[in-house]
């Protein structure tokens, strides 16, 4: 996934929010109540399903299994005859510390547009 997409996604649904948000406080109602920077939102999206619902703004993270991520490495990796004999520790390294092979999906989903982004 393009970051600077990621960004314009995020920045297109939380300044939807904001405008809400001043309109439902342009009578004072919610003074005492400071309204959710940027980083607040987007937590509030990934672990808030009505609320996430509501914006429209859906962020689902997951770790990937071991078995995913020698998958993805098959694209930055030349094929290795023991490959299969490694252990669990000597893969983890490799896919780590050698290939640098991302350990989470994010899936965003914003207004029928739906992005993967690996970290």
């Amino acid at each position: 996934m393009n970051k600077e997409r990621y960004n314009q996604i995020i920045d297109e649904a939380y300044e939807n929010y904001s405008k809400e948000y001043e309109k439902d406080n342009s009578f004072g109602l919610c003074l005492l109540v400071q309204k959710p920077d940027r980083e607040m939102f987007i937590n509030k999206c990934k672990t808030d399903p009505e609320f996430s619902e509501k914006w429209g703004l859906k962020i689902e993270e997951r770790e990937l299994s071991l078995e995913e991520r020698a998958d993805l490495s098959r694209e930055k990796r030349r094929t290795y005859a023991n490959w299969p004999y490694w252990s669990l520790e000597e893969m983890e390294y490799h896919l780590t510390d050698v290939w640098n092979i991302p350990t989470r999906l994010i899936t965003l989903t914003y207004n029928n547009e739906t992005i993967e982004s690996y970290e």
